[in-house]
């Protein structure tokens, strides 16, 4: 049966998570689900794993994959296998051009564009109607570079490969707001404050009743590029690092020298791990190795990125975060290869490690009040959304300047590629979203 060709669709290209919603006919909004290897899913994993096949009498071949089958094609064989995740966070970032896999040199867009591809390969009958338009999700603050109008450029590019002709883009909180809004039954001014990986976006936005339903006004808008990954980082770097051999010292000629800190620096970002395993520096660390003082630590960090441990690492930092969202202490574990690193951790130390993160995230939500011209007290509801705001300590920041009463939290995965799709229905577009080029960005 062929489905109802998609009114609007909307599309949340997230750090950690990819979300695509449709509206139909009926004007209902509609998240598509993927048939995974483990299940059906709405939320798409934003990775992707480049697999080289290797079969007797044919050369070899690289295998492009994204999503759970890029995980799965890890997980079967790390070796062979460049796997990427939290590459968004490259997008505003002119310092990255490009990366080379197997003598193919991807640029940003070439990344992108293969991730958009294997997801509309994956979403089936769900992707093959699209309309001409779309309305994607951008931070208010991209992560990892400052450069927005390259950031949309690359995104435009990609996009368009996708078949889209008409690209518009707005800011991923108010798309969270337009999905939180239909429960609202009367006037509401609403602060949403949206948690990805790379980005905490904050934004204010009064809705209030119309004959046409609700009429809705940006009032702030705030960002800041710190979230969930900055937080994974501030872990590694207290519980794992220190046993890759950062702190520790290598013999030079006649020097004792400390070994490099930009080899750690590495782990601050997931994108960037990946990309260190094929970099110069390899070799350098392997040379250092040979000379360090407490060699068995450098032994595990080549280990770490020889044997492609990235996204085992990232799976233990993501189930210490959980479990210190629910108790006042965890135990942190890395198992993978031959490296085994276990911690005891409480939450007040954990929330120690995150404290320049918090500061940055509460300044943002100051500066979106600040801008709407209100106070706290004015604000009558505020969404949370996104894995982050579980965090207890990011969830006081606003239980600190609301009634909890007020406060609610929900679609975490779903809430902004839904609102996305909602806003593509609006009658004047251009109060909501953004274009490319002379008349837009």
């Amino acid at each position: 049966m062929t489905p109802t060709p998609a009114l609007t669709i909307g599309i949340d290209f997230g750090t950690t998570n990819t979300v695509v919603a449709m509206t139909r006919s009926d004007g209902d909004v509609e998240v598509l689900r993927f048939s995974a290897p483990d299940g059906d899913l709405t939320a798409f994993r934003s990775t992707l794993g480049f697999q080289l096949l290797e079969e007797r009498g044919r050369p070899p071949e690289r295998i492009v994959e994204a999503g759970p089958w890029a995980i799965d094609a890890y997980v079967e064989d790390p070796l062979e296998t460049r796997f990427i995740q939290s590459f968004k966070t490259f997008a505003a970032s002119s310092a990255f051009t490009e990366t080379v896999i197997d003598n193919r040199r991807y640029g940003f867009e070439d990344l992108l564009s293969a991730f958009l591809l294997r997801l509309r390969h994956h979403g089936g009958a769900g992707m093959e109607a699209l309309p001409a338009q779309v309305i994607v999700g951008r931070p208010v603050t991209f992560a990892g570079g400052s450069d927005e109008r390259l950031a949309l450029e690359r995104y435009e590019t990609a996009f368009s490969r996708l078949g889209f002709t008409d690209i518009r883009y707005a800011y991923e909180p108010v798309g969270a707001a337009f999905f939180f809004a239909r429960q609202l039954r009367s006037a509401a001014t609403v602060l949403v404050a949206d948690f990805g990986g790379g980005t905490s976006d904050f934004s204010i936005v009064r809705f209030e009743p119309g004959p046409d339903g609700l009429r809705s006004t940006a009032l702030a808008r705030s960002g800041v590029g710190v979230a969930g990954d900055a937080f994974d980082y501030r872990i590694i770097d207290r519980l794992v690092s220190p046993e890759l051999g950062k702190g520790s010292e290598y013999r030079s000629f006649e020097k004792v020298l400390p070994i490099p800190q930009r080899y750690f620096a590495a782990f601050a970002r997931w994108d960037q791990l990946a990309l260190l395993r094929a970099s110069r520096d390899m070799k350098d660390i392997r040379d250092i190795a040979r000379n360090a003082l407490e060699p068995e630590k450098l032994a595990r960090l080549i280990e770490v990125l020889d044997d492609n441990h990235g996204y085992a690492l990232y799976q233990s930092i993501s189930r210490l975060k959980m479990d210190l969202s629910d108790a006042a202490a965890a135990t942190f574990e890395f198992a993978a290869g031959s490296i085994h690193i276990q911690a005891e951790v409480a939450r007040s130390d954990f929330e120690e490690w995150i404290s320049p993160e918090l500061a940055a995230i509460e300044k943002a939500v100051d500066e979106a009040i600040e801008r709407s011209g209100l106070q706290a007290g004015e604000v009558d509801r505020i969404f949370l959304t996104g894995g982050t705001s579980f965090v207890p300590a990011v969830r006081n920041i606003f239980h600190r300047r609301f009634d909890p009463a007020r406060i609610e939290t929900g679609g975490e995965f779903e809430s902004i590629a839904s609102g996305l799709a909602l806003i593509g229905l609006e009658a004047d577009l251009d109060l909501w979203t953004q274009r490319r080029g002379p008349a837009g960005l």
